[in-house]
């Protein structure tokens, strides 16, 4: 609330309720409210249900791997950059940014290379699985997206911002031409994974927010994956 600057008051008249009840809400963050209502607050504040009210939205589906999804989204730009921003501060152990480009981040968060300096500084390790812009898979893929903004242009894009992270201690990256169809993006026991569909832009594929509870379940197999590839991986930096 306080970082969309909505305060109590003004959030019950954006949804509807009393301020009393808003007030109930963030006393006890086990109240949850009606769909209805957390699908209304969330997009009061920009944020996700699933990170305003995990629990309820973890309990919806109460059996099997599926409990892992939080959220799904259709498209990678329906997630808030707010939910992005809440994972990149709120990660104390390992970040990892497994998209093939990884260019959108730096384009959606402010002062990202300052934040993950800080963060490798706090003892946080901060990984990036992205393409090599050389490659023949870069290369096909340009034609079949067919864009101004190239593959290798974006791939450049973060190398230039990775540059600024070099000689930090506790951040690595590394160049991998297998996750072309399949960006992870993991902070602790929380990830945000993009299966990229045919033709499509990473944006326009869908999105699934998963948080781990359990061995060898999605978030494991997907993390699983990740650290394949980058044992497989090249430096980035010789």
């Amino acid at each position: 609330m306080a970082q969309a600057e909505v305060s109590t008051s003004r959030l019950a008249r954006m949804v509807g309720v009393s301020t009393k009840t808003a007030e109930r809400w963030l006393k006890d963050p086990s109240r949850a409210p009606h769909p209805d209502t957390r699908i209304a607050v969330a997009k009061a504040l920009g944020a996700d249900e699933g990170m305003l009210w995990p629990r309820a939205a973890r309990s919806v589906v109460k059996t099997g791997a599926s409990r892992e999804i939080i959220q799904a989204y259709p498209y990678r730009n329906a997630c808030p950059t707010t939910v992005w921003g809440q994972l990149i501060d709120a990660a104390t152990h390992c970040i990892t940014f497994a998209g093939y480009t990884n260019y959108f981040v730096w384009q959606e968060q402010s002062r990202l290379v300052d934040r993950l300096a800080a963060k490798a500084a706090a003892g946080c390790t901060v990984r990036f699985l992205i393409g090599d812009p050389e490659s023949e898979v870069t290369r096909r893929r340009e034609e079949i997206e067919g864009v101004p903004l190239t593959v290798s242009t974006r791939i450049r894009i973060t190398l230039d911002a990775l540059s600024k992270l070099k000689r930090i201690d506790g951040v690595d990256a590394r160049f991998s031409d297998d996750h072309i169809a399949l960006s992870v993006f993991s902070f602790d026991s929380e990830m945000l994974v993009t299966p990229h569909l045919s033709s499509l832009l990473g944006h326009e594929s869908p999105m699934f927010h998963l948080h781990r509870m359990g061995d060898d379940g999605l978030y494991d197999r997907f993390a699983g994956h990740v650290s394949s590839l980058w044992e497989s991986g090249r430096p980035v930096w010789e």
